[in-house]
């Protein structure tokens, strides 16, 4: 019984391979030929934001990464590698940051519980309420609080984006690069367009732009 899930997986995945193929004979000959998405999604990793079903994109069409609360942390290699792999090889045109309504990471920022090891992630989200702390701080109903602060985090995310180096020598390159903050409602499954948005060197703060070489 306890393998139960795990062959029904198996299961699961034959059948998705079948309606492909009956759908398109050629799918997964297309696939194997290469990427060229125009996307990069960074998002949570809870599973209930799934970004290929969320814009209703194919196989090939939104390369991803996910982790905790969405975060743009400057020394995480792993989405620092990512990034630059999309940005430099596959010289994807935008990258949307999207956070979610009722986001474990965010909701675990408001709180002084400690969860180990995450609480050394989950301190670059609390960093983000210090950011805001003067709005936060009015807002007296918990629900609301708990939105807007999901809200903050997505927005500081882009601009944490546009900091970096990989994002600023594309700029400077004259390559097209759009940077896009989102929401998304679990209870609704609509997307909230935050007006974040970034797309050359000049929309940056003087203190933030690079010396490009």
């Amino acid at each position: 019984m306890k393998l139960d899930f795990y062959k029904s997986l198996i299961e699961n995945n034959k059948k998705w391979v079948e309606s492909k193929l009956d759908d398109d004979p050629d799918f997964f000959k297309k696939l194997e030929k290469g990427q060229q998405p125009p996307l990069l999604w960074i998002g949570c990793s809870d599973s209930r934001v799934p970004a290929n079903e969320i814009i209703g994109a194919k196989p090939g069409e939104v390369f991803v990464h996910r982790n905790i609360a969405n975060m743009v942390v400057h020394s995480d290699m792993n989405m620092l590698s990512v990034l630059d792999y999309a940005v430099n090889v596959l010289k994807i045109k935008h990258i949307i940051v999207c956070g979610h309504y009722g986001c474990g990471g965010v909701k675990a920022a408001m709180g002084s519980k400690s969860y180990g090891l995450a609480d050394n992630w989950i301190r670059h989200i609390r960093d983000v309420y210090r950011q805001h702390q003067l709005e936060l701080g009015e807002i007296k109903e918990e629900t609301k609080l708990f939105d807007r602060f999901v809200e903050f985090n997505a927005i500081e995310q882009v601009y944490n984006l546009a900091k970096t180096s990989i994002v600023q020598n594309a700029w400077e390159r004259g390559q097209d690069l759009y940077l896009h903050g989102w929401v998304y409602g679990v209870g609704t499954g609509i997307v909230k367009d935050l007006d974040v948005n970034f797309s050359c060197n000049s929309q940056l703060e003087e203190f933030y732009k690079l010396g490009i070489l």
